[in-house]
């Protein structure tokens, strides 16, 4: 039978993983010198020089499965969603080798979840800078076994033109062909566009990602996006960013601004089509996450490993105080129904 509720394991759906072989693939090539400028100069040298040997730390938690269950036991978790670390996304790459990128983020992820197939479920990559190569990426990733695919918040557009947001027409067959295949869209940002302004004291994680959040969020509620594809299965990692505690203001502007009606009914109801991870550091933001979205919709969120996420992600989730079948519903039971986990 399904999974349900305190039957169901502890599941965490926001963990990374480190794939050298893309980073080989991409050594050299036209457009990587530039697009790790740009992240210099949003990052800043400060953040820079924290980066390198946080991440060092980190290499066997996102390399090797020993270690990665090792911690999934210390912190009481039985099941990771695994997500290639948003460094890979490479959204800067001609067609012919964002392909490439994609597909060995989609087999690579599979070869490593399959070392621990009962503990480790994945999602691969497709390349939003090219949405016709979204759809057979889609496919391929599904046809490794992946969950589904992790995407960023918005592409840069071809040739320094206008970024590609996810309400683009020209995404709308890969919209469709996510909710044909149920597959699952983790929406987790990299890089924020507001640039050198969050160069200092890390406030381009700090402030960019929940931003970012935020504003791919809106893309899809106030384009209609949901509306159109209402089976949709995408969750946002940080807890959505700052939308979920602010959805007020886009009601708003809904009801009192004709050119903010682009989906058919307030924005805040599209809170309860969405899924959000638990990951928002403060047990009163969680505990409005629950009531804004459902507590149906939210899922346990850790980062892992990385130091902006959380080694104690239940630690977290039990600070917020949730009724008991709330509590359970976000440990494990709204992710095991989602994954379509079985129980023994």
């Amino acid at each position: 039978m399904t999974a349900t509720a305190s039957s169901a394991p502890t599941i965490d759906v926001h963990a990374h993983l480190l794939l050298p072989e893309i980073e080989e693939a991409v050594a050299g090539q036209p457009g990587l010198a530039e697009a790790r400028n740009l992240d210099a100069r949003r990052n800043g040298s400060a953040a820079l020089a924290v980066n390198g040997p946080m991440v060092g730390e980190r290499v066997p938690r996102l390399t090797d499965v020993g270690a990665r269950l090792a911690a999934m036991d210390a912190a009481g978790v039985d099941v990771q969603l695994v997500s290639p670390s948003p460094n890979h996304y490479h959204y800067w790459a001609e067609p012919q080798l964002a392909e490439r990128v994609c597909r060995l983020a989609n087999e690579g992820t599979a070869a490593h979840c399959a070392k621990a197939p009962d503990r480790l479920h994945g999602l691969g990559l497709v390349p939003l800078q090219h949405p016709g190569l979204a759809v057979a990426l889609l496919d391929h990733a599904l046809d490794q076994g992946l969950k589904g695919v992790e995407i960023s918040s918005h592409a840069p557009g071809p040739g320094g033109t206008r970024d590609l947001e996810l309400s683009d027409p020209q995404l709308a067959p890969f919209w469709a062909r996510a909710e044909e295949t149920g597959a699952l869209v983790f929406l987790h940002p990299f890089g924020c566009t507001l640039d050198e302004r969050l160069d200092q004291w890390y406030l381009s994680n700090t402030v960019g990602q929940p931003t970012e959040n935020a504003v791919a969020l809106s893309h899809l509620i106030f384009s209609g996006a949901l509306d159109r594809h209402p089976g949709l299965k995408l969750i946002a990692a940080h807890g959505g960013g700052y939308l979920p505690t602010h959805i007020g203001r886009s009601d708003h502007a809904w009801r009192a601004r004709p050119d903010a009606q682009g989906c058919s009914r307030e924005p805040s109801s599209y809170l309860k089509r969405l899924y959000f991870d638990s990951l928002v550091h403060d047990p009163y933001v969680l505990r409005e996450l629950v009531r804004a979205a459902g507590a149906d919709r939210v899922l346990l969120g850790s980062d892992f490993p990385f130091d902006m996420g959380t080694d104690d992600p239940l630690g977290a989730l039990r600070a917020a105080d949730l009724p008991d079948t709330d509590f359970h519903a976000v440990r494990g039971g709204n992710a095991a129904a989602l994954l379509n986990l079985t129980l023994v």
